[in-house]
């Protein structure tokens, strides 16, 4: 059974940092493509980062240049990086992770959110 579970949420002050960190229960490289996703009060969630099968990497427009997504094989877990952070970037951050199986089966996971609040 896949599990997903995320530490680093926070409060932060504009322009601080934060890490955000998805440990998933088997090894990362079995998704097809991980990410994170963020939800701010009466707005949809919105794909933040997504990185892919071989390495590569996807962001919002919102936050290029500022966060960056990575991935620990050896622990099993997805990075969040958020430097330069600001209040727009407040919301409940969700990982995910998405696998398609050869035989056709599409399976999508969702951790269970951490709170991101940029502040004063």
């Amino acid at each position: 059974q896949v599990q997903l579970v995320e530490s680093g949420g926070g409060l932060v002050q504009p322009g601080g940092s934060l890490g955000l960190s998805c440990a998933a229960s088997g090894s990362i490289s079995s998704f097809n493509t991980m990410g994170w996703y963020r939800q701010a009060p009466g707005k949809e969630r919105e794909l933040v980062a997504a990185i892919i099968s071989g390495g590569s990497t996807r962001y919002a427009d919102s936050v290029k240049g500022r966060f960056t997504i990575s991935g620990d094989n050896a622990k099993n877990t997805v990075y969040l990086q958020m430097n330069s952070l600001k209040p727009e970037d407040t919301a409940v951050y969700y990982c995910n992770a998405r696998r398609t199986l050869v035989g056709g089966g599409k399976y999508e996971y969702w951790a269970q959110g951490t709170q991101v609040t940029v502040s004063s």
